[in-house]
């Protein structure tokens, strides 16, 4: 099949309801084609006849080559996507899109814990069943706003007590306290849910020193209210051409605007389809994929959202 910056056909296979406004889709190449390979994390993005792209975790399994798998909650405060997978897409559909891309890796290691509110149960099914694979020790917390909103409690329910399954409605808020405390040394937390419980398990794991939090958002996450823009020039070193920056435009608008193609999908630093090398100069971070210590390092930047913090920036376009 094509690279990933390119758009593949692909055919719905099965369309099952996975739980109230959750359903899953299974997705084959239109052409007969093994897919891509990918790894537990991984996302693809789907692109409708609107021009519209959404991403969306692959939640089968990765050494299946013939099918991919992705499960869609239906969200009517969206801008769409979900609704019009929701209402139009049935089994012999063909869907245009372009993946897969992994910015939520599963790291070897000796235990996990793993978190999921709602929707975010999707990239870590593959993880667990990865890490059960691997002999690690694992548990997962997962919530919902009820039981019949969260997906895939039959495939877990295998799992036995290593799965604590929290809907709100009758156990309330997530307890992250007992969940991640006691834990080993050097143990892997995986969340992915709402923004307010990243939140609350970012504040849960900064206190402890010895776990590792890798997290993927749905939604920007929120950034300091004292931020300034300001005008900068970027060097697009590969393109020989150098660009202004003013205030009130992103990178991705001015590169686009001067003719350099450059693959992006949400527009607001979520899904690291515009990740770009930064060459020099010292990027202002503000996207929602990379890691503290990744936006700190400054190798790469997601041109949607991040400025620059120096007057010229080098990028590898």
């Amino acid at each position: 099949m094509p690279t990933s910056s390119d758009l593949s056909r692909v055919v719905v296979t099965d369309r099952v309801e996975r739980a109230e406004g959750v359903i899953s889709l299974d997705l084959q190449a239109a052409d007969g084609a093994d897919l891509d390979a990918w790894t537990p994390g991984a996302h693809i993005d789907v692109v409708q006849p609107s021009g519209l792209e959404r991403q969306y975790s692959l939640c089968g399994a990765p050494e299946e080559r013939a099918t991919w798998r992705i499960a869609v909650l239906r969200e009517p405060a969206g801008r769409g996507g979900s609704a019009w997978l929701h209402e139009h897409v049935e089994v012999g559909t063909e869907l245009a899109v372009r993946g897969p891309r992994n910015h939520f890796e599963l790291v070897p290691a000796p235990a996990y814990l793993f978190i999921a509110g709602g929707i975010g149960i999707t990239p870590l099914l593959a993880m667990i069943a990865s890490a059960e694979a691997s002999g690690a020790r694992w548990r997962l917390l997962y919530g919902g706003r009820t039981a019949a909103s969260m997906a895939f409690l039959p495939e877990l329910a295998r799992y036995g007590d290593r799965v604590t399954v929290a809907p709100q409605d009758t156990t309330g808020l997530l307890d992250l306290a007992t969940f991640l405390s006691p834990a080993a040394a050097g143990t892997q937390v995986y969340c992915c849910g709402p923004e307010g419980l990243i939140a609350a398990v970012e504040q849960h794991c900064a206190a402890d020193p010895g776990l590792t939090l890798h997290v993927e958002r749905f939604s920007p996450k929120e950034q300091p209210a004292d931020l300034i823009d300001t005008a900068f020039d970027v060097v697009l070193a590969r393109s020989e051409l150098t660009v202004h920056v003013p205030v009130g435009r992103t990178i991705l608008d001015v590169v686009l605007e001067a003719g350099i193609d450059v693959e992006s999908s949400c527009e607001e630093g979520t899904c690291g389809t515009c990740e770009t090398g930064v060459l020099e100069g010292a990027p202002d971070q503000r996207d929602s994929v990379l890691t503290a210590a990744e936006q700190v390092a400054g190798a790469s930047m997601m041109i949607c959202v991040s400025r620059s913090r120096s007057a010229t920036l080098v990028l590898d376009l």
